[in-house]
């Protein structure tokens, strides 16, 4: 088999609808998802155990929570010429490698949930072509030189859930001025569906579009002003410095 799945768990699960099935091993961790995999796509196989999925891959793609990581981990016997793929969070490559026992050929990437889709924008490190060919399949792969790099984009990831938290509070508001939540979440949802279409097909930084898309004296103007004024980009910055200080930590 040329791709084994050590946890299947959500993103193991996206990564192979995303590829739409082929010579895949998931592991029996997740067994509901592992189960619904091997019914929908052909080629994927539940392996026996977590060492039945690194004996029979070339690739052996690490997707354990970090709690249980090193748990697992040590318990695998590795061959010398596999290639590992971690998209484990904030687990550096030579811890990973101490745990494994070996000199591996180590990965780490940080793939979102469309990668389901193909959609997907996953950040490598360190650049290898055999991961790039994997993320390419499923979106766009974003090769990192230096860890810093990595790093830094690993923050941008976490922005995630703050963007449906925006929408929330948005939607919240609206609500409470008397307009109906169906309302408030179509056109939110719509709203920033086209700005990210926008954004994505533009080769203006954002605050070009941001210029663009505010009219001197506007609404759009006054909302980020008083946004800003009022401590909005203050608090996302330090929010995105205490995630880079965890991740670095």
């Amino acid at each position: 088999m040329g791709l084994g799945f050590i946890g299947t768990g959500t993103m193991a699960a996206a990564i192979v609808e995303g590829l739409g099935g082929g010579e895949i091993l998931v592991s029996p961790r997740g067994a509901a998802l592992a189960a619904d995999l091997t019914a929908r796509f052909a080629g994927v196989k539940v392996a026996d155990s977590n060492q039945s999925v690194v004996d029979g891959s070339e690739t052996v793609v690490l997707a354990v929570r970090p709690q249980v990581a090193e748990e697992v981990i040590r318990e695998l016997r590795f061959r010398p010429d596999q290639r590992v793929i971690s998209v484990i969070a904030a687990t550096p490559i030579d811890r990973l490698r101490e745990w494994i026992g070996l000199d591996l050929s180590i990965t780490r990437a940080i793939p979102l949930p469309f990668v389901a889709a193909r959609r997907g924008v996953t950040p490598i490190f360190p650049p290898n072509a055999e991961a790039a060919e994997l993320f390419n399949k499923l979106g766009t792969a974003v090769p990192c030189h230096t860890i810093e790099e990595f790093d830094l984009l690993a923050v941008g990831s976490a922005l995630m859930g703050s963007y449906f938290g925006v929408l929330e509070t948005v939607q919240g508001w609206l609500s409470s001025q008397g307009l109906s939540e169906t309302a408030s979440r179509t056109y939110l949802a719509g709203l920033f569906a086209s700005l990210g279409e926008t954004a994505e097909a533009s080769s203006s930084d954002f605050a070009a579009l941001r210029d663009e898309y505010s009219t001197k004296g506007g609404l759009n103007e006054q909302m980020f002003r008083v946004f800003a004024e009022q401590g909005g980009t203050a608090a996302m910055n330090g929010a995105l410095t205490s995630v880079l200080t965890r991740i670095r930590g």
